[in-house]
């Protein structure tokens, strides 16, 4: 069991990184929210959890849509009456050259892995300042430290990612921010959009390096646990084969 138990809010959780952290923190004796759009699969991890002895609850939850994330924000506090712990983990990476004019996918990146990190920190930054306590933790990536060719939009992204988070981390003296930045990982990351070849390649070279999930959700697990006074800034976590 953890030393100290918390309430996390998590998005994305219905897969990946954000699956692998909820049932980290499950385990660790934490109360857990999940958050994502597929419902279904939200719902039957949340009961496997709780059968196994986790506080779990779960809500759908649109991290484009303000008021869905106000909403979820409001169902941590309504279930556990506080909330302690946001992981901003939800994301998208469409891959394609800039020269292709995928301008859905770009608007989409952006509106994910960007305003939902925003929309995210200004449903629970409010709280947090009252409770003059809380952890903000926001899931970027190896490629919001370096830039790939076919990933400009989500490098941008991610890179934006690392400049508000250090933003807040400025303004803040009571709130801890962590940025965690996977390499090469188990997910479903490269599943949907993008070009053919460059989702292609990607995938290629995940099945050949990629770090399961569960290493992402322990480097998070790790931030969170530290005592109070300490803020685990920043974590990056790649396969040791990694370029």
């Amino acid at each position: 069991m953890s030393a100290e138990s918390k309430t996390v809010l998590i998005t994305g959780a219905s897969s990946g990184i954000g699956e692998a952290t909820a049932r980290r923190l499950a385990g660790l004796g934490h109360r857990v929210l999940l958050g994502a759009r597929r419902a279904g699969r939200l719902a039957a991890l949340a009961e496997e959890l709780r059968a196994a002895g986790g506080s779990v609850a779960h809500r759908e939850l649109d991290v484009t849509s303000l008021d869905s994330v106000r909403a979820f924000a409001a169902a941590g506090v309504e279930e556990y009456g506080r909330i302690d712990v946001l992981i901003n983990n939800a994301g998208v990476m469409p891959l394609s050259p800039l020269e292709d004019l995928r301008i859905a996918e770009w608007e989409q990146m952006i509106d994910v892995n960007l305003r939902g990190v925003l929309y995210g920190i200004a449903a629970v930054l409010p709280r947090m300042r009252r409770q003059a306590a809380g952890h903000i933790v926001n899931v970027s990536s190896v490629s919001g430290h370096r830039v790939d060719p076919t990933a400009a939009v989500y490098s941008a992204t991610k890179f934006a990612v690392a400049a508000v988070s250090e933003g807040l981390r400025q303004e803040s003296r009571d709130i801890r921010v962590t940025v965690v930045s996977p390499g090469f990982t188990q997910s479903e990351l490269t599943d949907r959009g993008g070009s053919p070849e460059a989702q292609g390649a990607a995938r290629a070279a995940a099945e050949q390096l990629a770090i399961p999930a569960s290493a992402i959700a322990d480097a998070i697990a790790f931030a969170i646990d530290q005592p109070a006074h300490v803020d685990v800034n920043e974590l990056i976590v790649r396969p040791t084969a990694q370029g």
